[in-house]
C-alpha cells in the first residue's frame, strides 16, 4: 500500500482514522506493517503489499482461488483485447474523460480487470475484495501510483460515507449473501452528484433453470476438482456449436460459449462454484439506486446494467416535523 491512501482509509468498525507502521518498505511500497485505530484501538494487518481489514473471506473463498488461478486471462494489457474496456464503459456508460483525477471506488476488484482500465483513466482507483484476490490484482496492477488495492468486507468498508466521486461494482453484488445491503454501503461511500454502476445476472428466462439446479452440487465439490472439471468447457464448445444437439446440451448442461478457450474454463468455473449467485430484474435494482437517493438512472444492454448518479443528501425528517406535517395534512 502507499501512506498517501491513509487520506482515505479509515477504520471499518468507527470510521475513524488509521495510524501507519511500516516495517518493510520499498519505494512508495509499503509490503508489510500495521494500521491502528486511533479511537477503539484495533490494528490491522499490512501483507503482501495489502490492508487486511478481514482475516478470510469464508463464504467468498472460491473467488480467491479463481482469480489467483485465473489471474492474467482478463487483463486487457496482457490478453490484447479492449474486453474488459469495452465490458465498464458498457457498464457505466461513462466517458474516459469522466475519470481523470477521480476517486473511485472497485467494489469487488478480483484480478483488476477493471481496475485497471479506471487507473489508465487517469483515476485514483480503491480496490476492495473480501478474498484473496487481492494478491492477484496486486501482482497485476498494485504498485501503479494511482492504484490503492485493500482486503475488507464489503459490508464494512474502510471508508467514511460521501467519499468517492464514482464507484462501481460489477459482477460482485450478486455473489454476496444479501445483496440489497451490499449495494446500499457501496452507495453510501458515493459523494453527493457522484456517479455508481452496477452490473448483477438477470432472472429473465429460462436459461439459468439447469445451472441453479447443478450448482446444489457443484458448490458442495471440492474446488480443485471443479477446476478440472470446469475444464471440459474447453473441448465441449464444439459440440455445443452444432445446431441441433448443441441447444439441446446447452439447456441441459451450460457452460460458457466464449470464442477464447482460457474465458470459457475460467466462467465455467465461474458460473459453478460461488456460495451465492443472486438474479434480478431490472424494476428491482432500479429501486435500490432510488431508495439510497439515486437520480437520472440510466438502463444499458446485457442485464443487468445499470448508472446513476447521486442527488443531494437531505436531512433526515425528525419526528417532530413528520408529526406536524402529518396533522397539516390531515
Amino acid at each position: 500500500m502507499k501512506a498517501t491512501a491513509l487520506e482515505i482509509i479509515v477504520c471499518p468498525s468507527c470510521k475513524e482514522r488509521l495510524s501507519l507502521r511500516a516495517a518493510v518498505r520499498i519505494d512508495r511500497e509499503i509490503l508489510e506493517g500495521s494500521l491502528t485505530c486511533a479511537r477503539c484501538g484495533t490494528t490491522y494487518p499490512i501483507r503482501g503489499g495489502v490492508p487486511r481489514f478481514v482475516p478470510r473471506g469464508e463464504y467468498a473463498r472460491s473467488f480467491g482461488s479463481q482469480w489467483n488461478w485465473f489471474r492474467t486471462v482478463q487483463l486487457d494489457s496482457l490478453n490484447t483485447t479492449a474486453a474488459s474496456d469495452d465490458a465498464l464503459r458498457a457498464t457505466t456508460g461513462w466517458s474516459d474523460a469522466q475519470y481523470g483525477g477521480r476517486l473511485l471506488l472497485d467494489a469487488g476488484v478480483g484480478a483488476g480487470r477493471f481496475a485497471e482500465q479506471a487507473a489508465g483513466k487517469g483515476a485514483q482507483v480503491f480496490g476492495v475484495d473480501l478474498t484473496t484476490a487481492v494478491d492477484a490484482a496486486y501482482r497485476n496492477i498494485g504498485k501503479h501510483d494511482n492504484v490503492h488495492l485493500i482486503q475488507a468486507d464489503i459490508f464494512a468498508l474502510p471508508f467514511r460515507a460521501h467519499t468517492f466521486d464514482l464507484a462501481y461494482s460489477i459482477g460482485v453484488l450478486h455473489h454476496t449473501p444479501d445483496p440489497p445491503s451490499a449495494f446500499a454501503r457501496v452507495a453510501e461511500t458515493v459523494k453527493p452528484r457522484g456517479r455508481l454502476a452496477v452490473y448483477l445476472y438477470a432472472r429473465y428466462g429460462s436459461s439459468h433453470h439447469a445451472s441453479d439446479a447443478l450448482r446444489i452440487v457443484t458448490t458442495r465439490l471440492p474446488l480443485r476438482l471443479m477446476w478440472l472439471l470446469s475444464a471440459a468447457a474447453i473441448p465441449l464448445y464444439y459440440p455445443y456449436r452444432l445446431p441441433v444437439i448443441g441447444k439441446a446440451l446447452r439447456l441441459a448442461l451450460p457452460i460458457s460459449m466464449e470464442s477464447n478457450w482460457r474465458w470459457r474454463w475460467l466462467d465455467t468455473f465461474d458460473w459453478y462454484t460461488p456460495t451465492y449467485q443472486w438474479k434480478y430484474l431490472y424494476p428491482e435494482v432500479y429501486r435500490w439506486f432510488r431508495d439510497t437517493g439515486f437520480e437520472d438512472v440510466q438502463l444499458f444492454d446485457g442485464p443487468i446494467r445499470m448508472s446513476a448518479k447521486k442527488g443531494q443528501v437531505r436531512e433526515p425528517i425528525s419526528d417532530r416535523d413528520r408529526l406536524g406535517h402529518e396533522l397539516v395534512a390531515s
